[in-house]
């Protein structure tokens, strides 16, 4: 197979890049980002499928600043929406597999049960409104795809949240962290290697498939700080607030906790617990101080 992977710099992408590769993995992978492949260009992106085969495009490629997207609402649409529009004309036309990553800003936040692919889409925000937008126009041009709404991503690459928490345990005595909006961190390394999984179960797939797919598990992002600082070995202490102690300009759902159970039980993916991801990952800073940068 041949795969496009566009955002390959983000955090998910780098993870992709990482795992492909190893030794042994079998397909030929073209990194694409914004310097090689402008996915808001319809040029550029006609004339990439025009000179390459494309068997699978694995769209990491988002506008995600949650904030700023409401002061940039034109950007954000281009590449959340028209960017996957551009994509999935042009892998129509290619018979391609189609594999896209959303959010839990679809939602409103309002559930107290985990978010099911069938729950209705109320997004808060413009960058959720924008992913949902991009969502249907995938879903309106594709014949064959699957969107994987994911939350709370961290990652070994890029600026998140773990990275700045152990930045924070390094050189903090104490913080506070919100309790009161309660989701799953979701380590883009696993993430990363269940779309690998699926590509190689595509053919199970005949229409367009809408899943969700997080670490298992749930917590507050203060549950998040906590474990981050105690797997560190930090004597930072971490202080629980609500959210009204650290207004946004753009709304978080209060609760966004997705449902695992639907890409597991098609797909026999992995979905580890988010405790046991976390303290992976922090071992791996930990062991290549370097890496945090």
């Amino acid at each position: 197979m041949k795969i496009l992977v566009t955002g390959s710099y983000g955090q998910l992408g780098s993870e992709i890049r990482m795992l492909t590769e190893k030794k042994g993995f079998q397909h030929n992978v073209f990194f694409a980002d914004v310097d090689t492949l402008d996915v808001t260009d319809l040029n550029a992106v006609n004339a990439f499928f025009e000179d390459n085969e494309v068997d699978v495009v694995i769209n990491c490629a988002a506008y995600t600043n949650v904030d700023k997207a409401e002061s940039d609402e034109e950007l954000a649409y281009k590449i959340n929406a028209t960017g996957v529009e551009n994509l999935a004309i042009n892998a129509k036309k290619k018979d391609a597999f189609f594999v896209h990553i959303s959010t839990d800003y679809v939602f409103d936040g309002s559930n107290t049960s985990p978010y099911l692919d069938t729950d209705p889409t109320n997004p808060i925000g413009v960058y959720g409104k924008t992913k949902l937008d991009g969502e249907n126009k995938l879903r309106e041009i594709m014949d064959r795809s699957i969107i994987i709404r994911t939350s709370w991503v961290y990652s070994r690459f890029g600026k998140n949240f773990l990275k700045t928490m152990m930045w924070l345990g390094d050189n903090k005595e104490e913080i506070n962290v919100v309790n009161d909006q309660i989701g799953c961190p979701t380590y883009a390394g696993d993430l990363a290697k269940s779309i690998l999984d699926i590509i190689e179960q595509q053919d199970k797939i005949k229409d367009n498939v809408l899943v969700g797919f997080c670490n298992t598990g749930k917590c507050s992002w203060f549950d998040f700080a906590s474990l981050i600082m105690e797997k560190m070995g930090s004597k930072c202490k971490v202080h629980p607030v609500p959210s009204t102690e650290f207004p946004t300009v753009a709304k978080r759902p209060a609760y966004s906790l997705l449902s695992n159970d639907k890409i597991i039980k098609e797909f026999n993916v992995v979905s580890p617990d988010w405790k046991d991801s976390v303290e992976l990952v922090v071992k791996y800073f930990q062991e290549n101080p370097e890496k945090r940068v």
